[in-house]
C-alpha cells in the first residue's frame, strides 16, 4: 500500500521569526492550496515544515530518515485516511508526536483521534495562529511533562515499561498501549502508591491547562474512557490485573508498592 514516493515540499522560517532551534513539522494535506497556505503561515511564525500531499510521500520521507520534531495530519486523506496512517505510523515505531487538523468539530472524531494515539485535536476554524501556540507548547513541553528521559528499561513490578519505543509489557507480553496510553502508566507508576488527579492525568496526555470535553470538568470523561481502555488492555494479558485503582472524584493510583524510575 505504502510503495510509491512524492517528494514533498518545505518550508523555511522567514528571518523576522527565524528561531535558533526552529520546530520541523511533517505536514500532510491532500488539498494543494490548502497544504500550501499552512505551511506558508507556519513558516511564518517560524516553523520549517515539510509538506506532503499524502500518507505514501510522509512514509517515504520517514522511510529516508528526514528529521522531524511533530507530525501534522488532515483528517480525510485520499486512499490512507489520517486516522489509518497514525495507527500505521505507530505499528512501524514512529512515535513522534501527531497533531490532528481538520474541518470536523466532532466529539467522536476528536474522541477517536485520542484514543488512536494522537496529542492533540485542533479545529482548521481556529486559525494558524492558535494551531502555532499549540505545536509549540507540545514540542516545547519540559521532558518530565513529555514522558521519561531515560532510554533505560524501567521495572514496576510485573510492568516493564520501554522508553526508547514507548511500550509498556505484563508478563512479557505487549500491553499494545498507544503513546497516550503509555504516558499515562508511566505517570501513574512514577507516583505508585499515590492518588494522581484526573486533571494531573490530563494535563500529561496534552499539557497543562489543556481545555477538552464538555463543560468545566468534560476532561474527566475522557480520562475515565482512557482509563477503561488500558485496564481493559491489561486485563487481555492477564485477568488478574488489579493495579489500578480509583478515587471517585479523585483520580487513580497503581497500587503496586515499587514505582517506575
Amino acid at each position: 500500500m505504502l510503495n510509491e514516493a512524492e517528494s514533498g515540499q518545505t518550508r523555511q522560517p522567514l528571518a523576522d521569526y527565524s528561531e535558533r532551534d526552529p520546530i520541523r513539522v511533517l505536514h500532510v494535506e491532500d488539498d494543494p492550496n490548502c497544504r500550501e497556505a499552512i505551511a506558508d503561515q507556519l513558516s511564518d511564525h517560524g516553523f520549517v515544515v515539510h509538506s506532503f500531499a499524502d500518507a505514501v510521500s510522509l512514509v517515504d520521507a520517514l522511510g529516508r530518515a528526514t528529521e522531524a520534531d511533530i507530525i501534522l495530519l488532515d483528517w480525510d486523506l485520499p486512499e490512507v485516511s489520517g486516522i489509518e496512517l497514525l495507527v500505521e505510523l505507530r505499528r512501524y515505531g514512529v512515535n513522534l508526536p501527531v497533531v490532528f487538523l481538520t474541518g470536523y468539530g466532532f466529539h467522536a472524531q476528536e474522541n477517536l483521534a485520542f484514543e488512536s494515539g494522537a496529542v492533540d485535536f485542533i479545529d482548521k476554524a481556529r486559525g494558524v495562529e492558535i494551531l502555532a501556540r499549540r505545536l509549540r507548547r507540545l514540542v516545547r513541553a519540559p521532558k518530565s511533562a513529555a514522558g521519561p528521559p531515560s532510554a533505560s528499561l524501567v521495572v514496576c513490578g510485573k510492568l516493564v515499561l520501554n522508553p526508547n519505543v514507548s511500550r509498556a509489557y505484563w508478563n512479557i507480553s505487549d500491553v499494545g498501549l498507544t503513546l497516550v496510553e503509555y504516558n499515562i502508566i508511566h505517570l501513574l507508576t512514577s507516583n505508585a502508591g499515590r492518588w494522581v488527579t484526573y486533571r494531573a492525568i490530563y494535563d500529561r496526555v496534552h499539557y497543562e491547562g489543556f481545555i477538552g470535553g464538555s463543560g468545566e470538568d468534560g476532561y474527566r470523561i475522557n480520562v475515565r474512557g482512557a482509563i477503561k481502555r488500558i485496564r481493559k488492555k491489561f486485563l487481555e494479558c492477564d485477568e488478574t490485573f488489579a493495579e489500578i485503582e480509583n478515587f471517585v472524584g479523585l483520580g487513580y493510583r497503581w497500587a503496586n508498592s515499587t514505582g517506575a524510575g
